[in-house]
C-alpha cells in the first residue's frame, strides 16, 4: 500500500513539473507560442521604419523579428495572405481594402504609422505664392494619387474642385477654377521627382520623393492627407487578436516609438490618433 502511495505521489509531482514547464518560458511571447514575427515592407522608408522603430521595440519584449523587402506592391500582400509573413507595411487603407476585395483576401488593419506625404517641389519656386500664371506642373496619372495632388493644390488656393465630387476620386476634369491658368502634365507617378527639372513644378509622393534622395522639408507645400492615404501595419484577419498583434500595436502607439520618428523620419506626416494623444 505504501509503495503505491508513494508511487502515486510520484506521478502527480511529474505531472506538476510538466504543466509548469508548459507554462513557463518568455511572457511576452504571444499565448500561442510565437516568439518570431516575419514583416514585410517596399524598399525604402517603410523597411526602414521596421527595421530602426518597430523591430528594436518588438525584441525588448522578446520576439525574434525579420524583415523581408519588397519591389513591388502585389507581393508583400500575397505573401501575408499564404502566411510566408506575419505582417507588412507599405500601403494606404485604399489600397489595402481594394486589393483584398479583387483578390479575395483576408487582410485587416492593425494600426496607420507615420507617413510620408506627397509635396510640391520646385527649382523654379521656393514658395507658393511665387507661381506665375501659365506654370507647367507635372501630377501623378494614376487616379489615388492624383486625387491626392488636387487636395493639396485646393489646401493651397491653386485650384478648386467641384462641390459634387468626392474629392477622393477628383481628377482634372473636376477642377472648376484655377486661377493661375496652371498647364498640368500628367505622368507615371514614379517619374516625378526628374520632372523637378524639367517643369515649373512637380507633385512628388513622399515615397518616391525620398527614394530619390529629396528633402521632404524642401517642399513648397506637404499634404495633410487624410488618414486613408497614410500607411498602416496589415496582418491576416485570423491573426487580429493574437498577442503578437497587439505587442505590434502597443510599441507602434509607445513614446519611444514616436522618438524615433521624429528623430529618424522628419517630415513624415502623423496619423490622427497620434495628434490626439
Amino acid at each position: 500500500m505504501k509503495k503505491r502511495f508513494t508511487l502515486a505521489i510520484a506521478i502527480l509531482t511529474l505531472t506538476l513539473t510538466f504543466l509548469a514547464a508548459c507554462g513557463s518560458g518568455d511572457e511576452n511571447a504571444d499565448a500561442s507560442g510565437k516568439e518570431k514575427i516575419r514583416f514585410g515592407a517596399t524598399s525604402g522608408p517603410y523597411s526602414d521604419m521596421v527595421n530602426k522603430a518597430i523591430a528594436p521595440l518588438l525584441e525588448e519584449k522578446g520576439y525574434e523579428v525579420t524583415n523581408k523587402e519588397f519591389t513591388d506592391y502585389v507581393q508583400p500582400n500575397k505573401a501575408l495572405a499564404n502566411g510566408d509573413l506575419d505582417a507588412n507595411l507599405f500601403q494606404h487603407g485604399i489600397y489595402l481594402e481594394s486589393f483584398a476585395k479583387e483578390h479575395d483576401l483576408e487582410l485587416s488593419e492593425v494600426i496607420i504609422v507615420p507617413t510620408a506625404p506627397m509635396g510640391i517641389y520646385s527649382n523654379e519656386y521656393k514658395q507658393v505664392d511665387e507661381i506665375e500664371k501659365g506654370s507647367t506642373m507635372a501630377v501623378p496619372n494614376d487616379p489615388t494619387n492624383l486625387a491626392r495632388a488636387l487636395l493639396i493644390l485646393e489646401d493651397e488656393g491653386l485650384v478648386k474642385i467641384k462641390k459634387d465630387v468626392d474629392p477622393l476620386r477628383a481628377s482634372l476634369k473636376d477642377i472648376k477654377e484655377n486661377p493661375k491658368e496652371i498647364d498640368f502634365v500628367e505622368v507615371e507617378a514614379g517619374q516625378l521627382p526628374r520632372l523637378v527639372d524639367s517643369e515649373d513644378l512637380s507633385m512628388v509622393p513622399g515615397n518616391y520623393a525620398l527614394a530619390a534622395d529629396m528633402d521632404l522639408l524642401n517642399a513648397l507645400a506637404l499634404e495633410d492627407m487624410p488618414d486613408q492615404y497614410r500607411n498602416r501595419v496589415a496582418v491576416k484577419t485570423e491573426d487580429i487578436d493574437a498577442q503578437f498583434v497587439k505587442d505590434i500595436k502597443e510599441v507602434v502607439q509607445s513614446a519611444e516609438f514616436e522618438k524615433i520618428i521624429d528623430e529618424e523620419f522628419e517630415g513624415f506626416g502623423k496619423p490622427q490618433w497620434m495628434k490626439e494623444e
